[in-house]
């Protein structure tokens, strides 16, 4: 029987069983307009829905990224406003502080009056003084600091403090050394002061610090590249300022001439109790030879403290201290305040691994003059020490 090709039915565009889709039907089922491209398509489930929803225009999509990458973007624009103007403020102040402390300094003290100066050695060196200059200092204060009432001012301390690539030396050199005083037309007076035997101390008495200057000079060998002076009151009123400084003693000290009075152990001392312990010396074995050592070990204290971080970064510390030192501190011409913070971490570094404490080395401390007690310089080790110092050597010579 013949194949009979049945007809097939038509497809009617608008009625439920052709490709407008009948429900149960073919393309009807799952045709473009109602479950293809409407249903699922791109405005209703495909495209719309992505790029609606976590697309372009979407909660999720790159309008999503986009407001994070802003949000953060934002905060790391006003994390880098917020550090441009932190080290704006900070080159504020630094610059600030700078001329502040620049106005304030005392350069009272011309290097360039001494003579016959020496060539400069390596690394650098300054001339500490302290003196017995009662300046400032009320009655009631030159009472409670017994310090007398002497008038004018007398070099009672006489350091050398050198500072270069082999670490900090304070070398102190005893007011009553017998030196000798080299010719010098006076800075002030305009005389001609003649050369002679003398206490080291006589030098300050007769001409002030540029004679004194002259002298170091003269018996050591080395060319002074800076020069600071403080007095009684300045030097309580640092101390003070800072806070106070921490000493250790291994055994209590009384003198009564100066008003010491310590405990044996670790405390802080004030301003006039500091004075007191640089001034005492009576009861100290090697007499004034002890007492320049105790004040190598103060002023090595003062030193670390004022250099510390608690201070350097501390502005109610800072501040106080600085003012206070920039007032009583007398400093040559070419001093600034650069050159003096570096002073201040050269004492420091005396009391560290790489630094020395000592006096000069001495051959007879109680040398008989005609201007009474002296001290004698041992002439040779002394020669060798203010060598290694001017060459920046290593020093290898002691004070025993």
């Amino acid at each position: 029987m013949p194949h009979v090709r049945g007809s097939v039915p038509r497809q009617s565009r608008g009625g439920y069983g052709g490709y407008d889709g009948h429900p149960d039907d073919g393309y009807g089922r799952a045709g473009y307009r109602d479950d293809g491209y409407d249903r699922a398509g791109y405005r209703d489930d495909h495209y719309d829905n992505r790029y609606d929803d976590r697309g372009h225009g979407g909660r999720d999509g790159y309008d999503g990224y986009d407001d994070g990458y802003r949000g953060r973007a934002g905060v790391g624009q006003r994390i880098k406003r917020g550090l441009i103007l932190l080290i704006l403020l900070v080159l504020v102040l630094g610059v600030g502080t700078y001329f502040w402390a620049d106005s304030k300094m005392r350069r009272e003290v011309d290097l360039a009056a001494v003579e016959q100066r020496p060539e400069s050695g390596r690394g650098t060196t300054y001339l500490i003084v302290g003196t017995d200059s009662r300046e400032g200092l009320s009655a009631e204060e030159r009472r409670e600091m017994r310090t007398g009432n002497a008038e004018g001012s007398r070099a009672d301390t006489i350091m050398i403090l050198h500072t270069g690539d082999h670490g900090s030396s304070l070398i102190s050199l005893p007011r009553d050394s017998w030196v000798t005083i080299p010719e010098f037309t006076g800075s002030s007076s305009g005389n001609r002061i003649p050369e002679q035997q003398h206490k080291l101390n006589a030098a300050y008495a007769i001409e002030g610090p540029e004679l004194l200057v002259r002298t170091v000079e003269h018996n050591t060998g080395l060319r002074i590249d800076h020069y600071a002076e403080i007095g009684f009151g300045g030097f309580a009123n640092v101390v003070d300022a800072l806070g106070g400084v921490e000493m250790c003693f291994d055994a209590p000290i009384q003198d009564k001439n100066s008003g010491a009075d310590f405990a044996e152990g670790c405390q802080t001392l004030n301003g006039p109790e500091s004075l007191a312990f640089v001034r005492q010396r009576y009861q100290e074995a090697m007499g004034d030879l002890g007492r320049t050592k105790n004040q190598q070990k103060f002023l090595g204290a003062l030193g670390d403290q004022v250099a510390s971080p608690s201070t350097l970064l501390n502005p109610f510390r800072l501040y106080p201290t600085m003012g206070a030192s920039l007032e009583s501190l007398v400093v040559d011409e070419s001093m600034g305040p650069f050159r003096l913070a570096q002073m201040f971490l050269a004492l420091r570094g005396v009391q560290g691994s790489g630094g020395t404490q000592m006096n000069v080395p001495v051959a007879n401390p109680g040398f008989s003059t005609d201007k009474g007690s002296a001290v004698l310089w041992d002439e040779e080790r002394a020669a060798q020490l203010f060598e290694q110092v001017r060459r920046d050597q290593p020093i290898t010579v002691t004070d025993d």
